[in-house]
């Protein structure tokens, strides 16, 4: 038995004596129950739902035995699991079932009806909540711990698109089992080694754990594993942020570990106000009174680590309750005296079945009156129909606050935020700092206090550590003036605090990004409009000349290399870094191998028209398409071999520039990225070479001296990049390149096209074999 859940039950308790009591709610009707323990078990949890349905030790299903108590409806259960497996019947039988634990929207694929209803607002909220307080705290390096399940798959799904909306990097995912196996040490020993290697990560300082109830539980085993002795507890500076429906517990052999590690952290939870009178109920339970039920003894005894004492044998052992133990002496970890968000929730669950209750029987019109005042007639209600009812209920509990469903049958209303202040006996309070309102403007939903936030030691002391560090010539490599930061942060202007680092590449949203944008799809619009302007015009003597397939092959190279440009902009990801650098250079060379087969032609063109040239037989359409092939082929094998052997992929670099994190893409191999630019190089002399060589050859078939002109551009360009790209950082090194991509295209299509399109569209008369002849002469 889990101790600090026995408050769920004494909530009940509370609640439906607080209604018997109450003549105004349901006067001569008695409102009871029945408690079951699922155990954690699925055929437990059938076999229970079933003795709640049919009400015998040895039940019949669908034969009910007890006509004198009616089942009106169900509470529970808290984790998903439970819930679901209870759904499996509850919703053949029509029974209401009021589920008061907060788990993942898509487990509704099995609860999703008018019998469920959630007392607790929908989990959904509490995703943007994180992202919020993520971004209050700028903390952008966090580390995940979901609980290995569907929920915390859900919720991973959920949570790292969010995180890449809003530049939040995830510095590692660790799952953890939901249940921690025993019987299975070496597994639960290779966990406890991942996540202590996380754990004591100082680049780490922010971990956000999803889970179940036992999560922090079955967490803390995990850490005590490697760390028996509990040194690194004090020493290590974390934040922890917990979501809805984790709780700070410890069982059995766990209650002399102690919680310290988690000082500080703050929970996201369900709701609570705290009822007047609660407190005092709980403190007047006794083993021996007259509030004994089924699960007291063994509460008293788990709780108290005492044994009952037995009326019938005689018992002569140390350690009998006395009966006299007072639930206050219990810490927070085993049992908590302030109702929590569940209890809350089942308390309100209480009421609105009665009150749902009060409506039917009201709306019978089977009201009397009598001595005593009215009474109401429910022999008659069936379960299902409190479906509707329900639906609409709204009231005003004990503490003021209005109690409703909304359209998709949950509670309406947000989350507590609360700050976890543990003490050195294992005590600790619940300091609510904030909260998550679902009703204010997009962005303003997280209401936080920071003043009332009491951290982590290690947080508080950071300072007198760094310079206790240095005076004890202890430095670590990060160290800086003074002052020891995680990777993810800086020191401030004055020293005296870690800033955290921004996280930034070449977007589109900054003017840089916006520049280079629109001069990639303006100098594609001015290709398009060429490559239009020679198919149109590609009868005419000056389009045929110079092999006009390679001419509409440079084109169409050309405008795919300002298309490839725009790969550098925005977020690097792992396909844009696979694709950017191999589509670039397998284009380009395309494109430079195009110029090179038309420089070729030139050359073999004019030594074919002597009498008796051999070079005739290498004429035609053939020769130059082999050439652009060929080279393209190379390239491409280069690029296959590099992305095979060492493909780019995302990475972060925190060290090149102060108080930034670069998101950019690794090249993986330099070498082979080298090599593709080399490649490209060598088909770039080779064409300028061969165009230089050519340049004085007739003007009727010459090319060469646009081909020099433009070639002494490129190069020009690219031997400009290379040190400028060593020397450049982030996203001015990826400028830096859109811009050598950019102009080196740009003067290609310049130099070369510029000319003709200047005769096809401005000169049409020189258009023609006439002009071209008497040019040549």
């Amino acid at each position: 038995m889990i101790t600090k859940f026995y408050q769920h039950i004494l909530a009940l308790a509370f609640a439906v004596n607080e209604i018997n009591e109450n003549p105004k709610i349901l006067p001569n009707v008695t409102l009871g129950f029945h408690i079951y323990d699922s155990y954690y078990d699925a055929r437990m949890t059938y076999h229970t739902t079933l003795e709640v349905l049919f009400k015998s030790h040895r039940f019949v299903p669908n034969y009910q035995c007890d006509r004198q108590k009616n089942l009106m409806a169900i509470i529970g259960g808290l984790g998903s699991d439970t819930s679901n497996l209870m759904a499996d019947i509850i919703g053949s039988y029509k029974v209401p079932q009021l589920t008061y634990g907060s788990f993942a929207p898509q487990e509704n694929h099995i609860t999703q009806g008018p019998s469920f209803f959630r007392l607790v607002p929908n989990e959904t909220q509490q995703y943007m909540g994180i992202i919020r307080l993520l971004q209050y705290f700028k903390w952008t390096w966090v580390g995940l711990l979901p609980v290995d399940n569907s929920s915390g798959e859900h919720f991973l799904q959920t949570l790292e698109p969010l995180f890449s909306q809003y530049v939040i990097c995830s510095a590692f995912t660790e799952r953890i089992p939901q249940i921690a196996h025993w019987d299975s040490l070496e597994e639960l020993g290779n966990i406890a080694t991942k996540v202590y290697v996380h754990y004591t990560n100082n680049n780490v300082t922010t971990f956000i754990i999803y889970g179940e109830s036992l999560t922090i539980s079955w967490l803390r085993t995990i850490i005590f594993i490697r760390d028996t002795g509990m040194k690194e507890n004090t020493s290590l500076r974390k934040v922890w942020i917990t979501t809805t429906q984790i709780d700070f517990i410890l069982t059995g052999i766990q209650k002399g570990w102690g919680l310290q590690m988690f000082q500080g952290a703050i929970s996201f939870t369900i709701h609570a106000k705290e009822i007047a009178g609660f407190t005092e109920f709980i403190q007047t339970i006794k083993p021996y009174g007259p509030q004994i039920d089924g699960f007291l003894k063994d509460f008293w005894e788990q709780a108290f680590d005492c044994v009952a004492p037995n009326p019938n044998a005689t018992m002569d052992i140390d350690g009998i309750c006395t009966g006299e133990e007072r639930l206050e002496s219990l810490s927070g970890p085993h049992f908590e005296l302030l109702m929590t968000g569940h209890s809350y929730s089942i308390y309100n669950g209480v009421y609105a079945v009665a009150y749902a209750l009060y409506v039917m029987g009201s709306s019978r019109s089977k009201q009397r009156a009598n001595g005593k005042g009215f009474s109401i007639e429910l022999e008659d209600v069936q379960p299902w129909q409190l479906y509707h009812v329900l639906h609409k209920i709204s009231f005003n509990n004990s503490a003021g606050e209005t109690i409703s469903f909304n359209d998709k049958w949950e509670m309406g209303g947000g989350f507590d935020i609360i700050n976890m202040v543990i003490f050195p006996n294992n005590s600790f309070q619940k300091a609510k700092i904030g909260w998550i309102d679902p009703e204010a403007p997009e962005g303003e939903e997280l209401i936080i206090h920071e003043d009332l936030i009491v951290w982590h030691s290690g947080f508080n002391q950071l300072n007198q550590h760094q310079y206790m560090q240095k005076a004890e010539g202890n430095v670590s490599p990060n160290y800086f003036h003074g002052y020891d930061c995680p990777e993810e942060k800086f020191p401030s202007k004055d020293k005296d605090e870690c800033m955290p680092k921004v996280l930034t590449f070449l977007s589109y949203e900054e003017p840089l990004g916006i520049t280079l944008a629109f001069a990639a799809v303006f100098l594609s619009i001015i290709a398009v409009l060429v490559l239009a302007i020679f198919i149109k015009r590609r009868d005419t003597p000056i389009v045929k000349a110079n092999n006009r397939g390679l001419t509409y092959t440079l084109l169409i190279s050309l405008l795919l290399c300002f298309v490839s440009s725009l790969f550098f902009l925005g977020k690097p990801g792992k396909v844009t870094c696979l694709l950017r650098q191999t589509v670039f250079g397998i284009i380009f060379s395309v494109a430079v191998s195009c110029v090179l087969a038309k420089t070729i032609t030139v050359v073999i063109a004019f030594m074919a028209t002597k009498p008796g040239s051999s070079m005739r037989k290498w004429m035609g359409k053939k020769q130059g398409q082999s050439v652009v092939l060929s080279c393209s082929l190379i390239q491409a094998s280069i690029c296959t071999l590099w992305l095979a052997t060492s493909p780019p992929f995302p990475d972060l670099d925190m060290h090149s520039v102060t108080g930034e994190i670069l998101l950019q893409c690794n090249e993986g191999s330099v070498t082979m990225f080298y090599c593709v630019l080399g490649f490209m190089g060598f088909l770039a002399i080779s064409s300028f070479t061969v165009a230089f060589l050519a340049r004085k050859l007739p003007d009727s078939f010459n090319e060469a001296k646009f081909i020099t002109f433009s070639m002494l551009v490129f190069c020009s360009v690219w031997l400009s990049f290379v040190p400028t790209y060593l020397s450049t950082r982030g996203k001015y090194m990826v400028a830096v390149e859109i811009f050598s991509i950019l102009s080196s295209s740009a003067g290609l299509l310049g130099c070369i096209f510029t000319p003709k399109c200047y005769i096809i569209v401005l000169k049409p008369q020189l258009n023609n074999r006439e002009q071209l002849i008497r040019r040549e002469f």
